[in-house]
């Protein structure tokens, strides 16, 4: 068996957990491979020729000679989703150990590590599949533009945010080509079931059950009463033309942001993959409620 580990390296509770698990690894003979950055902070003479490092750019096969089997990615839900962006396609299954604060995506929590690390290990988890969004960023003469977004997969959501402090977005929607809504507001959220809990929820989105197929559509601050979130099928597409008075916009994919001129336009779909979450216990969509949101209490 081999596992990759993730982490914020700047954060000094990280390297303790991580530091514990590649203790509990070695006792068991799993290899491990660590990200390059906890690989560069984390002092391991006491692990010598142990763990390998992985950039998550070349084969895993090629490391050990072996499939990489799981990725543990140490830290809070913005961990989680830079652990995702880093296995992208290669259908490693990840599991979220929470050393941050709300935590949706990372619901293991550290006083748990070793109960939850040895039902990994003897196989006794399930998988969870997560569907993305996808951008593609169009010139003004509708041709793709690679290489503007460091990741344009999408676990939680694209967001299409206003630049300047004052300027107010046009955003000119249509979905399957048909023309929907033209948004006035501060930006507009397209959102997975995912990531319903993350910026969608703090602006008054829906909550949607992660196993939904969907996405939402939730405009940021619509100078109008009547305009509302909306849910639609994955299926669909979506497209976006902007307009500001500073001809200048940002696009945010999982939180990793670009400036963008308004002469290029943005199509939105479903993405040709999916992220594979391991589930442990009974740690359900609806208990993560219950417990993050004080729901029922």
């Amino acid at each position: 068996m081999t596992i990759a580990i993730f982490g914020n390296a700047m954060k000094p509770q990280t390297l303790v957990e991580v530091r514990h698990i590649l203790q509990f690894m070695e006792e068991k003979g799993i290899h491990v491979c660590l990200s390059q950055e906890l690989r560069q902070e984390l002092d391991l003479r006491e692990f010598p020729g142990f763990p390998e490092n992985w950039d998550g750019e070349q084969q895993p096969e090629n490391i050990y000679g072996e499939p990489i089997d799981f990725a543990l990615s140490i830290g809070g839900d913005g961990t989680f989703l830079t652990s995702a962006a880093a296995i992208g396609n290669k259908n490693i299954p990840i599991l979220g150990v929470n050393c941050g604060h709300l935590g949706f995506l990372a619901e293991v929590q550290t006083q748990d590590l070793d109960n939850i690390l040895q039902k990994l290990v003897a196989g006794e988890y399930s998988i969870e599949r997560r569907h993305l969004l996808s951008l593609t960023i169009l010139d003004k003469d509708g041709l793709k533009r690679d290489g503007l977004v460091m990741a344009p997969n999408a676990l939680n959501e694209i967001a299409i945010l206003k630049q300047g402090l004052t300027n107010m977005l046009t955003i000119e929607t249509k979905v399957n080509g048909e023309f929907l809504h033209t948004y006035h507001s501060d930006g507009l959220i397209i959102a997975t079931p995912t990531g319903s809990t993350a910026y969608n929820l703090s602006i008054g989105g829906p909550l949607v059950v992660p196993q939904n197929r969907g996405m939402i559509l939730t405009p940021i601050a619509p100078h109008s009463l009547t305009v509302r979130p909306i849910v639609m099928p994955d299926e669909w597409k979506i497209d976006l033309r902007v307009s500001s008075r500073y001809d200048t916009y940002m696009v945010s994919v999982d939180g990793r942001s670009q400036s963008l001129s308004t002469d290029m336009s943005l199509h939105i779909e479903r993405a040709p993959y999916t992220v594979k979450v391991v589930q442990i216990g009974d740690n359900s969509f609806l208990k993560s409620l219950q417990n993050k949101l004080n729901w029922g209490k």
